[in-house]
């Protein structure tokens, strides 16, 4: 997940930064940092990755349906 999939992500769900940090079990500064493109642990990039798709997030790359990257949700 890069970091303007993240903020695409949040925005399809309707969640603020705060949201996405309660789902993940993470700081709101940890969705902040990240979101402006700081190093993350995977294990943390990988926490807020599963809470989004648990709710029906799916992240596309390129190559996949795109040519860039992106997101959508499930149907």
């Amino acid at each position: 997940m890069l970091p303007v999939q993240c903020r695409m992500a949040r925005i399809a769900l309707e969640w603020g930064v705060r949201e996405l940090a309660e789902a993940a079990d993470v700081s709101t500064n940890t969705v902040t940092r990240f979101e402006k493109g700081d190093e993350l642990k995977q294990r943390t990039v990988d926490a807020m990755r599963t809470a989004m798709e648990a709710m029906g997030i799916v992240f596309v790359k390129a190559g996949d349906i795109v040519d860039g990257y992106g997101v959508t949700i499930k149907a």
